[in-house]
């Protein structure tokens, strides 16, 4: 072999073995609703271990929502649904088998994987999300600023003083996101959002001419971090476009936040990078075409951007195709191929460790990253 191609095939063999695992990986469907007159709305979806899964949303059949949970304890190969009492909203598991639904009307555990519920007393207030750093000691957080603690598992729980204290009135704002890096450092999300002084009279998809002409504005968004376990709570707040929808966050000091805009946005959402230990923050990714729902980052730093491709001005109406974005500097992204029946409005990502990365659809379908 002359040496010119000995070169180019040794060349050619690098760019490949670079290339390929990346290559290979690709969004494989486990589970699909797929029933005529109804659709499966999924609104969360946890893995608190490789084997076990769980999936919470509604199926609707025309004005009737029915609230039911997908279960799986093989890793995806077979699945189980079970109604719910109430509508799930999201979910939170410390464990394999011990975890947290919250509901339209409440908190609810499980000490079973999901397979079985029971209702927790009557919460001080509306909530939206919880987390817990161990079986006793949680958060959670909701509308009108509500903002709670709990030392007892959720049997109790009483409000943080901090989260009040934010300006803007309680009733046009809210808590959306409460998440831990260690038992030490946690970071709550929300923003106080007024209306607007001319409120549309008719939805988006009536008036998609009136919808494009509105513009954006800046309003509060808030924080409230603690460094000492959740014992005192720093409040802070912000002018900014847009909402904080998701905050991923490592041990190590990184972390990944994403950003979601009205109609009346040129981008449906940004992602941007945070180092919670200086409180530093950088954008990362928009783009006008690629509305990103969810982000999850990986302990080696990965990240992972999942969404639906936005055909039109008008988003959110109709489903777009799913695609999910991944990259190691932030710089460069690649798209890791979905199976092509792969259509949503919103969708949420799940993983118990890095090699087993799952995304649900609002559409009723649940897919595995596989390599």
């Amino acid at each position: 072999m002359k040496p010119s191609l000995a070169r180019l095939v040794c060349a050619l063999w690098l760019v490949a073995a670079w290339v390929t695992p990346l290559a290979a990986q690709k969004w494989q469907v486990q589970y699909f609703y797929d029933k005529q007159k109804s659709n499966l709305i999924i609104g969360d979806l946890q893995f608190p271990s490789t084997e076990r899964g769980i999936a919470v949303g509604v199926i609707q059949e025309g004005k009737h929502q029915h609230p039911i949970s997908v279960v799986t304890s093989d890793g995806g190969a077979h699945w189980q649904t079970a109604p719910l009492e109430e509508t799930p909203v999201s979910l939170f598991f410390l464990n394999e088998k011990l975890g947290w639904m919250v509901t339209a009307k409440g908190l609810w555990q499980t000490v079973e994987a999901g397979r079985t519920w029971r209702k927790l007393p009557r919460m001080p207030g509306e909530i939206l999300r919880v987390y817990f750093v161990d079986e006793q000691n949680g958060w959670a957080v909701g509308p009108k600023k509500v903002a709670l603690e709990t030392h007892d598992g959720g049997r109790h729980w009483s409000r943080l003083a901090a989260a009040a204290d934010q300006p803007g009135l309680p009733v046009y704002s809210a808590y959306t996101c409460v998440t831990f890096a260690t038992n030490l450092y946690g970071l709550i999300t929300g923003w106080n959002i007024p209306p607007k002084r001319f409120a549309p009279e008719r939805p988006d998809w009536m008036d998609p001419e009136g919808t494009l002409r509105q513009r954006e504005t800046p309003h509060l968004s808030y924080t409230l971090a603690t460094v000492d376990g959740g014992k005192t709570w720093k409040p802070g707040n912000a002018s900014l476009f847009g909402t904080v929808t998701r905050i991923r966050l490592n041990a190590n000091g990184s972390g990944l936040g994403l950003i979601e805009y009205t109609q009346a946005f040129r981008y449906p959402s940004e992602v941007f990078v945070l180092d919670w230990k200086t409180g530093k923050t950088n954008t990362i990714y928009r783009e006008a075409s690629f509305a990103v729902s969810d982000i999850w980052l990986a302990s080696d730093g990965t990240a992972y951007l999942a969404g639906n491709l936005v055909h039109g001005q008008l988003r959110g109406v109709l489903p777009g195709k799913v695609q999910v974005l991944t990259s190691k500097d932030y710089k460069n992204w690649t798209a890791i191929p979905v199976d092509y029946r792969a259509e949503a409005r919103s969708t949420v990502l799940a993983a118990p460790d890095d090699q087993n990365i799952w995304l649900a659809t609002d559409t009723g379908m649940i897919l595995k990253l596989v390599r």
